[in-house]
């Protein structure tokens, strides 16, 4: 039993250490305040009580990946769930001060989206997402400099746009 509490509490101690920069990595799938924060909460939730399975070294990367997952499980529910015009609310919108690059990240498949968002606005290093993705390293760069291209290329079409 004490182990148990020793790792929740391990477990807790990285997501308040953490919890801004889950709650930034969720908002980016979601923009919603809202439902990142939903989604912050449903995944300490999941880990506090499934802790016990990883072991301590890995449990910052694993608490990442179940956020990034609760997110994209967010998504995909909302996506099936059909909205009448009588369910739309009307009021502010989030707001975020780089409209343009998180539009940019919306030309990116979920993948190359998880690598952008964990290595510039997590400002993780290629090795820790390659731990969080369960991919290896070589893989991950593949995937940064081909999702660079993408966005230089959305984000120079953007400007043509205002010019």
């Amino acid at each position: 039993m004490k182990k148990t509490q020793k790792m929740e509490d391990l477990t807790a101690g990285i997501i308040l250490d953490e919890y801004e920069s889950l709650y930034r990595m969720a908002y980016t799938y979601v923009h919603n305040e809202s439902d990142a924060m939903d989604i912050v909460q449903e995944s300490a939730y999941k880990a506090i009580t499934k802790c016990q399975t990883v072991k301590p070294r890995y449990l910052k990367t694993w608490i990442y990946r179940i956020t990034i997952n609760t997110a994209i499980d967010l998504i995909r529910k909302n996506k099936k769930e059909v909205i009448g015009i009588e369910d739309y609310e009307y009021g502010a919108e989030d707001s975020y001060q780089d409209f343009d690059t998180l539009d940019a990240l919306n030309v990116l498949s979920p993948r190359e989206k998880q690598v952008i968002v964990l290595r510039f606005f997590e400002d993780m290093k290629l090795a820790e997402i390659a731990e969080i993705l369960n991919e290896n390293l070589n893989s991950v760069k593949s995937v940064l400099y081909r999702s660079l291209k993408k966005l230089k290329i959305e984000l120079a079409e953007g400007e043509e746009h205002y010019e």
